[in-house]
């Protein structure tokens, strides 16, 4: 999944988070299949021996019609229960939790399958009703008992399936059980953008003197960069390129999201060059309507503290939600210590740079996971103790001290938030005292250096 384009991301994160490609497909291989088993019922028809043929279904035309009504019709019915009770989920979850969690919920596999199996039994059985046929004078009746067994079999497996269903949508409605998917997804989108072995760091070019801004031609959230795409183009038009719009932001049509200059200063870039640019550099940036985690990292740390930032609404009150969620972020953070954040440069077939590309670094990271819950939270000693806490295991994991700077950065702050708050007198001693802790601990012992 790391080496995959843009283009071919964003498909496979959109068919992930879609209710409807997994049941459409078991539909059309329900139909196919209720087409072809009647047809190979009318072969092996008297064929069969009598060992397998007292296992199938027995009765006449009338009551093969009659199993496969009542199956498609309480399988319609059950479908349709089905349905309500995931946008009724969806519905709690956004509420509860945040809307940014629907698509965590929207590509839930469970449900998927749940789905896709009573709508391929219904339409199986709909489709073998058509093959039923009474005796009517020189036509001989027909039943087909294997295509009826299996219709009954699907309809026994259904009735377990809605009461795994029930049992599934209990559990996810649970903020922990969400909070563990957000953060499984986001180790993931760490695992793909910062690989552990990223290779040497490259220094990063500045602009040159005959630098020109790309504009984009549409408006929405940045969601995936084609990286081979940009790469190709900055090599065959013998410049580098650098998008200076970060995964998940905002990009406007008019406004630059990103800059190009010659590799060689003295070179100036025509017209004709500057419209090819725009153009193809517009084709290897996504955008949509909403922001995923196919390359935007910072997505699932903005669904996180999202759920904290709800859980500690005056509406909600629920300080231990908030510290299981900063728990959650103390984790990505530590993984994130050793995948080299930030900027990330592509180089062509000479290891000269030609792509620059904007990538969350550590600061961001920091500031995104405690800005909110700083603002929020930090009146509550529990609260406030956790995000004292996760700085503490950051600042444990960044054993060779590389980003101290900021660790330090978000430890003055947070130290400044709980002293103007209002905390019992030994609550703000203990909260202070590591604060301090925290500040001594992660300042350089010779600031002038």
């Amino acid at each position: 999944m790391s080496e995959l384009n843009g283009r071919t991301a964003r498909i496979v994160d959109a068919i992930r988070t879609q209710l409807w490609p997994v049941p459409a497909i078991a539909v059309l291989v329900a139909l196919a299949v209720g087409t072809a088993l009647p047809a190979l019922d009318a072969t092996v028809d008297g064929k069969l021996p009598e060992s397998v043929s007292a296992l199938l279904f027995s009765g006449g035309p009338d009551a093969a019609r009659a199993v496969l009504q009542a199956i498609a019709g309480s399988l319609i019915t059950v479908t349709s229960l089905t349905f309500s009770l995931t946008v009724v989920t969806l519905q709690l979850a956004s509420s509860q939790f945040s809307p940014r969690v629907l698509r965590t919920f929207a590509a839930d596999r469970f449900v998927h399958y749940t789905l896709a199996l009573f709508m391929s039994a219904f339409a199986f059985a709909l489709t073998v009703l058509r093959s039923v046929r009474s005796s009517d004078g020189p036509t001989p009746g027909f039943v087909p008992e294997i295509s009826v067994t299996v219709a009954f079999l699907l309809s026994i497996a259904s009735i377990l399936g809605l009461v795994l269903f029930l049992a599934h949508l209990t559990r996810e409605i649970r903020a922990e059980t969400m909070m563990q998917k957000v953060a499984d997804e986001t180790r993931a989108a760490l695992n793909r953008n910062f690989p552990e072995e990223q290779g040497p760091r490259h220094n990063i070019p500045a602009a040159g003197p005959r630098a020109i801004r790309l504009e984009s031609t549409r408006t929405g959230f940045l969601t995936s960069v084609d990286r081979a795409e940009l790469l190709s183009l900055a090599v065959a038009e013998d410049v580098v390129i650098r998008v200076d719009a970060l995964p998940g932001t905002s990009l406007v049509e008019g406004v630059p999201f990103a800059t190009a200059w010659p590799l060689d200063s003295r070179t100036e870039l025509d017209a004709e060059t500057e419209e090819r640019l725009g153009k193809r550099s517009n084709a290897a940036i996504y955008t949509g309507s909403e922001r995923t985690q196919v390359q935007d990292v910072a997505f699932g740390f903005r669904q996180l503290v999202d759920v904290a930032a709800r859980a500690l609404s005056p509406g909600v009150n629920d300080p231990t939600t908030a510290v299981h969620v900063l728990g959650h972020l103390s984790g990505l953070l530590c993984q994130v210590l050793g995948r080299m954040p930030g900027t990330r440069c592509l180089v062509d077939e000479q290891n000269v740079v030609r792509v620059v590309l904007g990538l969350p670094d550590m600061a961001d990271f920091l500031e995104l996971s405690l800005a909110q819950p700083r603002l929020y939270g930090v009146t509550d000693p529990a609260v406030a103790m956790r995000m004292l806490k996760l700085l503490q295991e950051v600042s444990w994991c960044d054993s060779a001290g590389a980003h101290r700077p900021e660790i330090l950065d978000q430890a003055q702050r947070l130290e400044a938030c709980i002293e103007a708050a209002e905390h019992l007198p030994h609550d703000q001693a203990d909260l202070l005292g590591l604060a301090r802790t925290l500040v001594a601990a992660n300042t350089p012992l010779n600031p002038d250096k």
